[in-house]
């Protein structure tokens, strides 16, 4: 065994102050002045208990006024906040009320001014809605042969109401008409485009392009109305030597109403006089530009193929006029497995009869596909579900009405994902309003969020809607998806 030994090294050191000092008293031979000196006498003596006390009210002092001036920071910084939070919401509901007023003005102005196909719904759908109101009010007011009268009388002034319609959608149509050739002819003008490597995009104007811009602006000069008669018989001149280049029975046609135009003009005859002569040359020219053989470039833009074999090809026959169209021309809906009316003789019947408007389901349809759009991830069935489809959901499930606050305004209602780790579908969906709906995607726990009985009475709505999608092949897929 080993043993080590402990030992323990002292030291020994003194210590002593370098500064010395002295002091000097008064005595026989020296006076010491004491008028520097100071008497110090012992005061009250505190316990440890006393002074701890004193201490701690001091204390209680200080925090006391801590306190009070922590708190009126607090509270200065509350009022900015609330300063704020009013601001915000009273700039808020401006926005919404001026929204709201710009909304009912634009739907005023669709009406008064109908120019698209959604405004002559919201027209007939107005029309519908007063014709109803006025059969109710004849229905309580009178019987017998005033109520036969007030009846034939509301249907006179229905009946004018209809032709008024019928007016402004001609003139709607023409005016239409017109944008859509124009914009038909100014995509023959554009540039090819492409994206370089450096993220630079490069534009090139072929032949084809440069003579299609070329044809463009003939037709906006012939097209022209109220110009001098020297400019017109320019405009002419163009147009008579573009004419000359090809030989055809349209050429022809076009050149004797030239020459047609220009003897008339030198015989001064009225303008007014020479308007359906002005409208018949720029039939036949436009029909002249929408020939390939004359324009190339127009050949893509044709929604008639060159060959008439392609024709052949997604055509089915509408079984209420009676005609062959492309598949595009018809409306099919997710429950729909065979083709049926045509879109116009879709929008005939509705005008006749229903006098829907589904422009509010529409917008809604398409607010919808852009947030999918946005979430990328390859969301599809959003994409198989029709206005129709979802006009069903929004009345006959949700009420027309949001699930939280029970808002029916459908310009202010958003569809949104139930839960947003899944894809939109109809079983996958609440309706909301849009403030309600970006805070639902907020969310992360829907069981936290909401209650029980709220998330039961949704999955509800769920399970009636998977049994009336139930019923559509193309669903069958994404339905069993949804259930595994």
């Amino acid at each position: 065994m080993l043993f080590f030994s402990q030992t323990v090294f002292e030291k020994n050191k003194s210590q002593q102050t370098n500064n010395t000092t002295s002091t000097q008293m008064t005595k026989v031979g020296l006076y010491v002045s004491v008028v520097s000196d100071k008497i110090i006498s012992p005061g009250k003596y505190l316990t440890a208990d006393e002074y701890h006390e004193r201490r701690l009210k001091a204390v209680i002092v200080l925090q006391k006024y801590f306190r009070r001036w922590h708190a009126m920071n607090i509270v200065q910084k509350l009022r900015e906040k609330k300063r704020l939070r009013l601001a915000w919401e009273a700039q808020e509901e401006l926005q919404k009320k001026k929204a709201k007023e710009k909304k009912l003005r634009r739907e005023n102005e669709r009406r008064l001014n109908p120019k698209t196909k959604e405004d002559f719904e919201l027209l007939y759908h107005a029309l519908e809605l007063w014709r109803q109101e006025e059969t109710e009010r004849i229905n309580r007011t009178y019987t017998g042969a005033e109520r036969k009268a007030a009846l034939c009388g509301l249907l006179e002034e229905e009946a004018q109401l209809i032709a008024s319609i019928g007016r402004h959608k001609l003139n709607a149509d023409e005016e239409n008409q017109h944008k859509a050739i124009l914009n038909f002819l100014d995509k023959c003008t554009q540039p090819k485009r492409w994206k370089a490597y450096d993220g630079k995009i490069t534009e090139m104007d072929t032949p084809n392009i440069l003579r299609a811009r070329e044809l463009l602006e003939i037709y906006n000069s012939i097209s022209m109305n109220d110009i001098p008669k020297d400019e017109r018989m320019d405009v002419l001149g163009i147009l008579r030597l573009r004419m000359k280049e090809h030989e055809c029975k349209l050429t022809q046609e076009i050149l004797e109403l030239i020459d047609r135009e220009v003897d008339l003009m030198s015989r001064e005859v009225k303008e007014c006089n020479l308007e359906g002569l002005r409208k018949r040359i720029c039939t036949l020219f436009l029909q002249y530009v929408k020939t390939p053989k004359f324009n190339p470039e127009v050949a893509k833009i044709l929604k008639v193929p060159a060959d008439p074999l392609k024709l052949y090809k997604n055509v089915n026959f509408c079984h209420s006029c009676e005609s062959y169209l492309p598949s595009t021309e018809f409306p099919v809906p997710a429950n729909s497995c065979t083709f049926g009316r045509c879109h116009l003789c879709c929008k005939l019947d509705n005008e006749a009869r229903q006098r829907d408007a589904y422009l509010k389901y529409k917008l809604l349809l398409e607010n919808l596909r852009r947030s999918e759009v946005d979430h990328q991830d390859d969301a599809k069935i959003v994409f198989l579900v029709q206005h129709q489809d979802l006009q069903y959901m929004i009345e006959n499930i949700w009420g027309c009405q949001s699930a939280l606050s029970a808002c029916s305004d459908l310009y202010d209602l958003v569809m949104v994902r139930w839960d947003k780790r899944h894809e939109w579908s109809p079983w996958n969906t609440i309706l909301l309003t849009k403030d309600e709906a970006d805070e639902h995607l907020k969310l992360c726990d829907l069981e936290k969020a909401y209650e029980a009985e709220f998330i039961n009475r949704i999955k509800r709505k769920h399970i009636r809607t998977k049994k009336y999608f139930a019923q559509i092949p193309a669903m069958a897929s994404f339905l069993h998806r949804s259930d595994n």
